[in-house]
């Protein structure tokens, strides 16, 4: 009888240690991509106080053959704690994601292994939904503490030719109350994608441009990056604006909270009229209005 005692106490007490460590390793992680993060935000000082934005943002593009990426990192002017309440949320996600134009539905659903973004992405102006494919976004939070945020949000296949979507949001706290992040987004391209984005660039997309600076024109103004390069930065940029629309807006109730992100987003896309500029604020604003309750209604 001691014995068997003594067995189910060490047994315990094992459990217990494995517990601890368990615990600790966790926290260890978190602190060092805390740590990695934080190391960033000093490494930028001079960028996040002087660029073009006006504001704490340093936004960078890279394209290689077979995928695109933009990555933000910014000073927000909210709490890491309410930050993290806010964003450690899918339909949060949703709410922020359906933000800029070309969103035209999203809805977060438990699925197996978690839960799944269902987003469809279209045109610019009003279109239904059978028109505007969709992309699947597994959604995760990959590390969360009292001093880190790590969200994840995946997708295998996306249209025309693209797949492999992903967008990460990591965010720290900073000892003037604000909140440091680092947003990326990128997806992989197959020669597909590659010929439809050439007729995009050609067409469409013809005039427009990204925010890096790669040069001057002849009478003095800067030129900015154009090509694959400039979608992503733009893409970028919307989904940044977009999360600090949403947390803007996070602790309003639901019908309040809705018009003032979308005119929060509006407003703030606006200062970038070169690159973001599309639709005016009525047509923007009826069109977001009407996906909203659509998506309430539809599966």
């Amino acid at each position: 009888m001691f014995r068997t005692r003594l067995s189910r106490g060490r047994l315990f007490r094992n459990l217990l240690l494995c517990a601890v460590n368990l615990f600790t390793g966790i926290a260890w992680a978190d602190a060092e991509a805390g740590g990695q993060l934080y190391a960033k935000y000093l490494a930028l000082g001079e960028q996040l106080t002087r660029n073009q934005f006006s504001r704490p943002l340093v936004l960078a593009s890279v394209e290689t053959p077979h995928q695109v990426s933009g990555e933000i990192y910014a000073e927000i002017d909210h709490p890491f704690s309410d930050v993290r309440v806010a964003l450690n949320n899918p339909d949060g996600w949703c709410d922020l994601m359906s933000l800029p134009m070309n969103t035209k539905y999203c809805r977060a659903q438990a699925a197996r292994g978690g839960t799944v973004l269902k987003v469809n992405i279209g045109s610019k102006s009003a279109e239904s939904l059978k028109a505007a494919p969709r992309i699947e976004f597994k959604y995760a939070v990959a590390q969360m503490s009292a001093q880190y945020l790590d969200i994840r949000l995946n997708a295998i296949d996306g249209p025309m030719g693209t797949s492999d979507y992903r967008i990460a949001f990591r965010a720290i706290p900073l000892a003037t109350g604000k909140t440091f992040i680092h947003l990326t987004y990128s997806y992989s391209v197959n020669l597909a994608a590659r010929l439809a984005m050439q007729t995009y660039l050609a067409t469409l997309g013809r005039n427009k441009v990204g925010f890096t600076r790669v040069g001057q024109k002849a009478d003095g103004a800067p030129r900015y990056v154009d090509g694959v390069r400039g979608v992503i930065e733009r893409n970028t940029m919307r989904y940044y604006l977009a999360i600090e629309s949403y947390l803007d807006s996070a602790t309003e109730p639901p019908p309040v909270a809705l018009e003032k992100r979308l005119q929060s987003w509006f407003t703030a896309s606006e200062l970038y009229p070169l690159q973001l500029h599309e639709l005016e604020r009525g047509e923007y604003i009826a069109m977001k209005r009407e996906e909203y309750q659509r998506q309430q209604t539809t599966d």
